[in-house]
């Protein structure tokens, strides 16, 4: 029953790639419940200018990670609309969609494989330097240098296990941002994305990741004020609205 399940969210015909120009995003009196008559977003409307960095807080099931979702389009809205730089979401191919979103959340899905292709799938035709730049970026590079698999694979070969088991989560998380740096999207979402991590390697990675804001449009969802005291603008929701607005 659950395999055979038909996919929902699929690409028009013919719908085309988006060309993404400045980084706009607007949602539109959008309404969202999975399927609930009283949704997670009730009429949210915001609009985020081209390289404005906004912070979105609010208390847990406001519907801060349902409004990046619905920016990805991993589910389709049931009223209103989301636009980036014009576009409908839901107009254009998810894969352009998705090459123009870089995202970080606060639980990493790595792969079962070696360090280097869990950074590269950021960005796959990324060269060994590139990679290497990335990592030492995201303050990866020193603890990477250190690991070795059971099988003596050492460094940037060595294998992270089922879901990155054998890293801790401070580890992971900087894999992730490690991605987030070689893949250089337009658009950067941080959702947690620095939960995982002790206070030390926090500020070395909200410098790093400062320098990669630079001139991208960036929504981050935090709980932590030294994520959001760097913001632009700070949204508050609360039950799936926009209640305040401000800097």
């Amino acid at each position: 029953k659950l395999l055979s399940r038909p996919l929902t969210v699929t690409d028009r015909p013919g719908a085309p790639t988006l060309a993404l120009k400045a980084g706009e995003v607007r949602f539109e009196d959008v309404h969202f419940g999975y399927g609930r008559p009283k949704g997670a977003l009730n009429g949210l409307t915001l609009a985020i200018r081209p390289g404005e960095k906004v912070g979105i807080v609010g208390r847990s099931g406001a519907g801060k990670s349902t409004l990046v979702a619905l920016m990805l389009r991993l589910h389709d809205i049931e009223r209103g609309r989301v636009m980036i730089d014009g576009h409908d979401v839901s107009s254009v191919t998810q894969e352009s969609l998705r090459a123009a979103i870089g995202v970080v959340t606060q639980d990493t899905g790595l792969l079962h494989r070696s360090v280097a292709e869990n950074i590269r799938y950021g960005k796959p035709e990324a060269t060994d330097a590139d990679v290497r730049r990335a990592s030492q970026a995201a303050h990866a590079h020193d603890f990477i240098q250190d690991l070795e698999d059971a099988k003596g694979r050492k460094a940037y070969e060595a294998h992270v296990g089922e879901r990155g088991v054998k890293l801790s989560g401070g580890q992971r998380q900087r894999i992730a941002i490690a991605r987030v740096f070689l893949k250089n999207a337009p658009i950067l979402v941080l959702d947690e994305a620095t939960s995982a991590l002790d206070s030390e390697i926090e500020a070395a990675i909200q410098e790093s990741l400062g320098l990669l804001s630079e001139g991208k449009t960036v929504i981050a969802i935090a709980h932590r004020l030294s994520t959001i005291a760097a913001m632009d603008r700070l949204i508050v929701l609360d039950k799936g609205r926009v209640v305040e607005d401000g800097t």
